[in-house]
């Protein structure tokens, strides 16, 4: 998939608004080694070196690492495989929002991160937890559906998991979880009812691979309407959001 970084900061920035609220469960100390995965352009990974803290952004899309750059120039990103990397032994926290649940190598990453961990590190992410824009997914695969696109339907964008798969399955890694919760979270949109279209063509483009743009828009249409009785509270739209946050030690 490819990031568009501008438009993700200018109509997208409640990703990283929302995950101010998972530094305080991060709660770093002046002087600890953080690696942020999933990074992004780079907002939090700013936050968390004003906290004092010896900092890495890594994200595996070059753009929303070039943008990093050029956003906090005086923060370490680095275009980086979330799903296999080699730092053993180098932190004292590492640190996710709004990431996990792209990547497709799990246990992969889960190994990683547990071996890039000093003793007694923390491993503190929130990501998108089972059902997570559920009313989306089902429009979408409803309208896709509709005009014949059935093996788009079988496409798997995310990985939204419950919280005690996730959890045993850090568990499974090594990690003793000491906190995780699986919560509601309703998110608001951008412009109105042309929310539902941007959030899809930054977030869920894949559904629509190889589809005519002119039918695309037809069907964005359509899953817009879908989605108004329930996204759509007196002109502002929000998005069904359910979200999986965790801490997992290292001990």
């Amino acid at each position: 998939m490819k990031w568009n970084a501008e438009l993700y900061d200018q109509k997208h920035a409640f990703v990283y608004q929302f995950g101010e609220n998972v530094l305080e469960v991060l709660d770093v100390k002046a002087g600890e080694h953080v690696l942020d995965i999933g990074c992004g352009t780079g907002y939090l990974t700013q936050q968390i070196q004003n906290a004092g803290a010896i900092v890495k952004g890594t994200d595996y899309s070059p753009d929303m690492i070039a943008q990093a750059k050029e956003n906090y120039p005086a923060v370490e990103f680095a275009v980086a495989d979330a799903g296999n990397f080699d730092e053993a032994g180098q932190y004292d926290a590492v640190f996710s929002n709004a990431a996990l649940h792209w990547v497709k190598n799990q246990d992969g990453m889960m190994d990683s991160v547990y071996k890039s961990l000093k003793p007694g590190g923390r491993f503190v992410a929130e990501m998108g937890g089972k059902d997570n824009v559920g009313k989306l997914i089902a429009a979408t695969k409803q309208v896709l559906t509709q005009h014949g696109y059935l093996e788009q339907t079988k496409i798997q964008v995310w990985y939204f998991p419950s919280l005690g798969e996730y959890t045993s399955r850090l568990e499974a890694h090594g990690f003793r979880v000491t906190f995780a919760i699986h919560f509601d979270r309703k998110t608001p949109l951008q412009d109105g009812d042309q929310g539902v279209t941007k959030w899809i063509k930054m977030f869920g483009s894949q559904f629509f691979e190889g589809i005519p743009q002119p039918e695309v828009e037809q069907m964005l249409t359509e899953i817009t309407a879908l989605l108004e009785p329930h996204y759509n509270e007196d002109g502002q739209w929000y998005a069904d959001y359910k979200r999986l946050r965790f801490i997992a030690v290292k001990e």
